[in-house]
C-alpha cells in the first residue's frame, strides 16, 4: 500500500532453522505465492548453501560437498532449474533470479572461490563456470517463452574500481546477464557521492540495469552498535526522519542514473522486529517497522 512493487526472497538448500534460517524451498514457494499474490514482482536470491552467503562466507551446501568441478556445475544447473520449475508450476514464477548472493569472492567454496585458486585464471573461470552453470539453469526452468532477468550480485556499491575489476572479468568470459545488483551501507561501502559515481560509471560501461538490492539504515539507538563500526559514517540523523530521508536520498541517486538504468531499490531485512526468543538483526533498529509493526516514514519514501 506504501508503494513498493518488488520483493526479494532468499533461498538455502537446507537451513537448519536456526535463528531465521529456514528458506528452504518449500517455505520460499508459500511466500513468493503471497508475494506474487499482492501484484507484486519477486525476485529471487539463490544462495546455493545451507546457509548465509556472503563475501566473507560461501559455504557448499552438505549435499554436494565431496562433488568435484565437474559435479558440482551439473548439479547447479539441475537444482536450478528444479527451483525454477517448481516456482513456475506454483504460479509464482520468479521475475528476477540472483544467481549467487553478493559473490565478491565467488560461489560454492572452495572450488568456485576467487582468492583461493592457485592462480587468478583457474579461479575466474572456475568460479564462471559454475555461475553460466546457475544462468543455464534459470532460463532452462523458466520454461518455454522464458524471460526471466538474471541479476548478479556484487557488495561494493561505493567502489566504482572493484565493480569494474569484478564485471570486466564476468564480459571477457562471456557471462551472460541482465541486471547489476549491489549492496550499499553507509557504514561499509563508502558516500553516497561514491555510490552514486560508481552507478554512473557502471551503467555507462556495460549498459545494463542496476538495483541496489541490499540497504538499510536505522531509525533508533539501539541494537546497530555492534553491527556499524564507525558511527561517524551515519550522516543522516538516527531518528525515524532521518531514515526516510536516507532512503529518498538514496532512490534519488539511484532514480538519476542515466538512460533510465536505475531500477530500483530493496531493503535488507525490512521486517527484522523484536521478536522473544528470536535472534533479530539490529534488534530492530534497522527495519522498516517499529517494535510494534507499525510503518516507519521511510515506507512513504
Amino acid at each position: 500500500s506504501r508503494g513498493a512493487n518488488l520483493f526479494r526472497l532468499r533461498l538455502f538448500l537446507q537451513p537448519d532453522g536456526s535463528e531465521v534460517q529456514v528458506n528452504d524451498l518449500e517455505y520460499t514457494l508459500r511466500l513468493a505465492q503471497r508475494v506474487k499474490a499482492s501484484g507484486a514482482g519477486l525476485l529471487l536470491a539463490l544462495h546455493y548453501s545451507d546457509t548465509w552467503a556472503d563475501p566473507a562466507h560461501q559455504t557448499t551446501p552438505a549435499a554436494w560437498d565431496t562433488l568435484d568441478l565437474a559435479g558440482l556445475e551439473l548439479a547447479v544447473e539441475a537444482y536450478t532449474a528444479d527451483v525454477l520449475a517448481r516456482f513456475r508450476a506454483a504460479g509464482c514464477a520468479p521475475d528476477i533470479v540472483q544467481v549467487g548472493n553478493e559473490v565478491d569472492d565467488g560461489l560454492l567454496w572452495p572450488l568456485g572461490r576467487l582468492s583461493g585458486a592457485p592462480d587468478t585464471t583457474t579461479g575466474w573461470d572456475q568460479f564462471t563456470r559454475l555461475l553460466q552453470a546457475g544462468i543455464r539453469g534459470v532460463h532452462a526452468g523458466g520454461g518455454a517463452g522464458d524471460s526471466t532477468r538474471v541479476l548478479i550480485h556484487f557488495s561494493q556499491g561505493g567502489s566504482a574500481a572493484a565493480t569494474q575489476w569484478f564485471f570486466d572479468h564476468l564480459v571477457a568470459r562471456g557471462v551472460p546477464f541482465d541486471l547489476i545488483g549491489l549492496s550499499y551501507y553507509p557504514w561499509w561501502h563508502g558516500t553516497m557521492g561514491e555510490l552514486r559515481a560508481n552507478l554512473g560509471a557502471t551503467a555507462g560501461r556495460y549498459g545494463r540495469g542496476i538495483l541496489v538490492v541490499e540497504t538499510a539504515y536505522p531509525w533508533r539507538a539501539g541494537g546497530w552498535e555492534g553491527i556499524v563500526p564507525d558511527a561517524t559514517t551515519l550522516r543522516w540523523p538516527v531518528t525515524r526522519e532521518g531514515q526516510a530521508r536516507f532512503l529518498r536520498d538514496l532512490m534519488e541517486a539511484v532514480g538519476s542514473v542515466s538512460a533510465g538504468r536505475g531500477v530500483g531499490v530493496l531493503w535488507w531485512y525490512p521486517e527484522a522486529v523484536p521478536a522473544t526468543g528470536l535472534y533479530v538483526w539490529g534488534n530492530g533498529s534497522l527495519a522498516l517497522f517499529d517494535g510494534e509493526g507499525r510503518a516507519l516514514p521511510a515506507t512513504a519514501a
